[in-house]
Formats: C-alpha cells, structure tokens, sequence
C-alpha cells in the first residue's frame, strides 16, 4: 500500500479486511505478548497529560483538541517532546511492512479506563495524512464504525497487540468511537474491559 492512494494491497492471509467498512484494515496479533509489554513500559515512563477525561501523551506534534490543529514549534510551552525510541520502532515497521509509505511523525497514547471510551469521528483531515494505524496494548475493546450519514455500525474487537489500519473511506468517510461502559457483547455473554492503551501513528500535513 503507498500513503498517497490511500488503498490496501496487503498479501492474503496477513490481516482481516471488512468489506463492510472500505479501507479499513486488522491485523489481530501484530505485536506480541513480550513487545506489548516493552511498549507498555516505555509509555509508563513518558509523561501523562490529564487535559481530557482520559490520560494522553503525544509525541512529534501536539494534538489541540478546541482548536483541531496541531502545533511542532519546539519553543512554545505546549510542543511536544520527539517520538520515543520505542514508538519509533513500530513506526519504521509500519513503513517496512507497507502500512505507511513514510515515517509517521506523530504520535497520540490515550488511556482508556473500564467505563471510559471516546465518541464517534473522522481524524482531523486537514491535519493528517491519508493513513492512520493504532496499535491496541492491555485490554481489549469494541471499535464501532459509523457509515457517512448514519446507519448500522460495524463493530471490530481489538484485541491486545493488534494493529487497526485506516485508509480511503474508512480514514475519511467513516466515523470510529469507543462506547464509554465496562464491558463489551462477545457472543451470548459480555466480556469485562481491564485498561487499555492505544498508540496511534499519523503523518502530518501542515503544522501550525
């Protein structure tokens, strides 16, 4: 896959596609059990922000949330500090593998705690490129993804050390959220959610 079609041509039987949701991408166990612990530690050494009701860290660029901007002016107050060694790693494999055509340059950590989620969007477009690929670390969780103009939502399990990649429709068309409650369907019964971090990478397009 190249950044700029914004397509997928990824070899079968590497990860999931769901026709339901054009562009969108899983691959279910992309990191294993020992590499999600190296992350977990090296994100439990960075720096939480509490500006949201969920903890967060960024990397390479800062996120404004109100402003829906970003900002890589190493002198204001409100830079962010550059991409971790261990950050940077999964970031030079997304580019190995195809994922990304080049270097993903920011990076958003969001602690979610049992009960927490976040509501329904489509990443800031004017901000980031044309690919957006989150990796899942501790719990897991149902990702619901919204068609343009409403409709059924397609739910996606995340599970621990998979990678979700967004392209195409999925990237700008669809919306994707997380129900804020403690556990999620699975099946007949309801499976509890633990605390689960996710790390998203996205190239920026024009910094502030």
């Amino acid at each position: 896959m190249t950044e700029g079609s914004g397509q997928l041509s990824f070899d079968a039987g590497e990860g999931t596609a769901f026709p339901a949701v054009p562009g969108l991408f899983h691959i279910a166990d992309w990191l294993g059990p020992e590499a999600c612990d190296e992350m977990l530690a090296g994100i439990g050494s960075g720096v939480w922000s509490t500006e949201l009701r969920r903890r967060v860290q960024h990397y390479g660029h800062r996120y404004d949330y109100g402003r829906r901007s970003v900002t890589a002016d190493a002198r204001t107050a409100a830079a962010a500090p550059p991409l971790p060694p261990w950050a940077l790693r999964q970031a030079e494999r997304l580019v190995r593998e195809g994922h990304m055509d080049r270097c993903p340059d920011q990076v958003i950590v969001n602690e979610y705690l049992p009960g927490q989620g976040i509501s329904a969007h489509v990443d800031c477009v004017p901000c980031f490129g044309p690919v957006v690929a989150a990796i899942s670390l501790g719990s897991a969780c149902v990702m619901d993804f919204t068609p343009p103009g409403g409709g059924e939502k397609t739910g996606v399990r995340l599970a621990p050390g998979s990678l979700c990649v967004m392209t195409g429709p999925a990237r700008y068309d669809w919306r994707h959220g997380i129900a804020a409650r403690r556990s999620d369907p699975d099946g007949a019964g309801r499976v509890p959610r633990g605390r689960r971090v996710s790390v998203t990478f996205r190239t920026v397009l024009d910094p502030a």
